[in-house]
This record gives C-alpha cells, sequence and structure tokens, in this order.
C-alpha cells in the first residue's frame, strides 16, 4: 500500500488549510480515504491537484471551471504536466477576456466606471442623456458596450 498523508500534512506541505482542503473534498477537487476511525488520508499525489487547484485560482479561474476541467482527467488521477498545459490552453479565452475587462476598467477608471456614476460633470460628455442606461445596469462601457459618437461640436 502506497504511504497516504493525513489533512494536517497535506495543508502543511500545500500551504492551503485544513478546512479548504474539506471545501474541495466537498466540491469533489480532490478525494481522500477514511480509516476505520474515520479520518482522512490522502494519496501523495494529491499535492499536484491542489497546487493545479491553488494556480488556477491564483489567475482568476474559479472553482466551477477547475472542477470541470479536473472531470476531464482520465481515471480522475492528479495532473501530470500536459494536462496542465491542456488545462491553461482552455482557460486562456476566458483569462483573455477578463484581462480585456481590467484593462478597460483601467483604462477608463479616472474618467468614469463606465457609466456608474462617479462624475456627474464628465458624465454630460460621455453619457449625454444616461445613453448607457438604455444599454442595460451597471458599467456598460466597461463590459466593452460602445460609447456614441460625439456630435460634431462636443468635446470628446
Amino acid at each position: 500500500m502506497t504511504e497516504t498523508l493525513t489533512i494536517g500534512e497535506v495543508a502543511r506541505r500545500s500551504g492551503v488549510a485544513t478546512s479548504a482542503l474539506r471545501y474541495y473534498e466537498d466540491r469533489g477537487l480532490i478525494a481522500s480515504e477514511r480509516t476505520g476511525g474515520n479520518q482522512r488520508r490522502y494519496q501523495r499525489s494529491v499535492l499536484r491537484t491542489v497546487s493545479v487547484i491553488k494556480a488556477a485560482q491564483q489567475v482568476g479561474v474559479s472553482l466551477d471551471e477547475i472542477a470541470t476541467a479536473l472531470e476531464g482527467l482520465p481515471g480522475g488521477r492528479s495532473p501530470t504536466k500536459a494536462d496542465w498545459s491542456k488545462l491553461a490552453d482552455g482557460w486562456r479565452s476566458s483569462l483573455d477576456s477578463r484581462i480585456q475587462e481590467l484593462e478597460a476598467l483601467r483604462d477608463d477608471l479616472s474618467d468614469c466606471i463606465g457609466c456608474g456614476c462617479l462624475s456627474l460633470r464628465s458624465c454630460a460628455l460621455f453619457n449625454p442623456a444616461d445613453q448607457a442606461g438604455e444599454m442595460g445596469t451597471g458599467a456598460r462601457y466597461i463590459v466593452g458596450d460602445s460609447r456614441p459618437e460625439p456630435a460634431v461640436n462636443e468635446p470628446r
């Protein structure tokens, strides 16, 4: 039988709190075996899975997205280097969209939150008659809606 790790050992070696490990297990991201005394025991390979979860979360991948990706692994095994590459490629378009949203937020933040509205003076220039409100709730320009072109004599 291969050596197993206690939840405390996994927490110490992975840098993840035991409560998070229990949560990951409840979500089906990792699995443990139970001893006769109902204590959790993890295969050593769970450390790699926890590392993948941490790395993916750090770049903004949700636990739901991580769970879906891990479910696609054969036999529920821990990800290999090749698996990680494939998982990362699968998350690329979602991450690119988030990056674009963050760049738009960064670029427009000093003028306006797009229009949420933080500046009634600027809003009269960028969102006359609350045109952005017709596109829906929230910061419409930040989520990618286009600002209407100003009239010929209006400043930008």
